[in-house]
């Protein structure tokens, strides 16, 4: 987009995953040259393996209070609602002709298409549209501010040193370092004076070790998890899948950071407990009951598969050939307890490798919740994962990038209105 500020120092956006893709689109959008620097060939790489290759783009609702920070729940809010959910939707269909599609059991809104290619090159592109410059295939190295001027020196690898009017920060944080995140952005704001709260493996899968399930890798079912909060419990239902080395899908990765952040102290572990069906243990004990035919191996293995539910009964040491009139009251109450309070023996996690978010980071207090620029280093934008914010698995944090991403291209153009061109 040519306009009469193309000779003006531009701004520059780090990052061309899903936060700092908008954060390009919007600043160009308001005729601010800008560049968007990516340290792959061709960005966006999060967003092309998300949802099994297919990009689950956003939730079909947002609830803040399914996000986790330790900053102000408050700021969280103001940040996550200045793009209104059908507005982000919109944007998608109407602007970069996108269509969504919502996947009906799981309240998720997929590309008509299935294709995460399709999303990623569709922000691109639009991005192209708008004027901006891409810079890929360089990596940030340090970041001066101003000191004299009102220009800050963004350096990249082999020396190359560039000139802006404002830098937007959407590096990502440390999830999926096969995908280029490796934790530049922490270590930039960390020298720019701005505080970063203990990051973690977020939303990863957990192992145990031994891995004493390993028989029933590839068993999977919808569950419902349960692990304490320091008030109230935390609570996620959906697919559960056993692996070899422990336990994964989108029910175990929505609690796991709670396993995460405890794994350093056994003596502190979280416990992590699993209803393996929609049976709760009062249920389970009134069925348990009943009088009738039947064998109890017959009856648990109508609701579980097969292989998980003869564990189970191994487990509680319940012959599978008995009746429930043969069961004692000890026995019951054994094979109530695997069956609707299931303590998983997890040990440990898969960590950075797997994760989808990194949890931690800035905290929000340091960022203004409208324009999302630092509190520490002005003419600094932050978003995205760099935040200290991350939601469940189904769309939450593209939800957060989009959004967050958006507010610091306007805020990072809205901050140079008023400059001598």
């Amino acid at each position: 987009m040519s306009t009469d500020k193309e000779n003006d120092p531009p701004i520059v956006v780090v990052g061309a995953g899903a936060a700092g893709s908008m954060a390009a689109i919007f600043a160009a959008a308001q005729g601010r040259r800008t560049l968007l620097v990516e340290r792959t060939r061709d960005g966006g790489k999060k967003i092309l393996i998300s949802g099994g290759g297919r990009c689950n783009v956003l939730p079909s609702r947002v609830d803040p209070a399914q996000y986790f920070t330790e900053s102000s729940r408050n700021t969280l809010k103001k940040m996550l609602l200045s793009w209104p959910l059908a507005e982000q939707r919109r944007f998608f269909e109407e602007e970069l002709r996108i269509p969504l599609a919502l996947e009906q059991e799981s309240g998720k809104l997929f590309p008509r298409s299935n294709r995460a290619r399709d999303v990623r090159d569709g922000l691109l592109d639009y991005a192209h549209q708008q004027g901006v410059e891409p810079v890929f295939s360089s990596s940030v190295v340090a970041l001066r501010p101003p000191a004299d001027s009102s220009t800050w020196t963004v350096v990249l690898d082999g020396g190359r040193e560039i000139a802006a009017a404002a830098v937007v920060l959407a590096t990502g944080g440390l999830s999926v370092p096969a995908t280029g995140s490796d934790g530049t952005g922490f270590r930039l704001v960390r020298q720019l004076g701005h505080t970063v709260h203990d990051t973690y493996a977020a939303l990863t899968p957990l192992t145990t070790d031994p891995a004493v399930h390993a028989e029933l890798a590839g068993v999977s079912l919808e569950v419902r998890l349960e692990a304490p909060l320091a008030r109230g419990t935390l609570q996620a239902s959906g697919g559960f899948l056993f692996t070899h080395r422990g336990y994964s899908g989108p029910s175990v990765l929505n609690v796991s950071h709670l396993a995460v952040r405890s794994a350093g102290d056994p003596a502190r572990r979280v416990p992590v407990h699993a209803q393996w069906t929609e049976m709760d243990a009062g249920a389970w004990d009134t069925l348990l009951r009943e009088p009738g035919p039947g064998e109890i191996g017959g009856l648990v293995r109508r609701r579980l598969p097969q292989r998980l539910a003869d564990r189970l009964l191994e487990e509680a040491g319940v012959d599978p050939w008995r009746t429930r009139s043969q069961l004692r009251r000890e026995e019951r109450a054994r094979l109530v307890e695997v069956l609707a309070r299931y303590p998983l023996p997890w040990t440990g996690d898969e960590g950075y490798k797997k994760a989808e978010v990194t949890g931690g980071g800035v905290p929000l207090a340091e960022v203004d919740a409208r324009t999302m620029e630092s509190r520490v280093a002005p003419g600094l934008f932050l978003c995205g994962e760099i935040l200290d914010c991350f939601g469940p698995i189904g769309g939450y944090n593209f939800c957060w990038a989009w959004a967050t991403g958006r507010a610091a291209g306007l805020g990072a153009a809205a901050s140079l209105e008023g400059r001598a061109s």
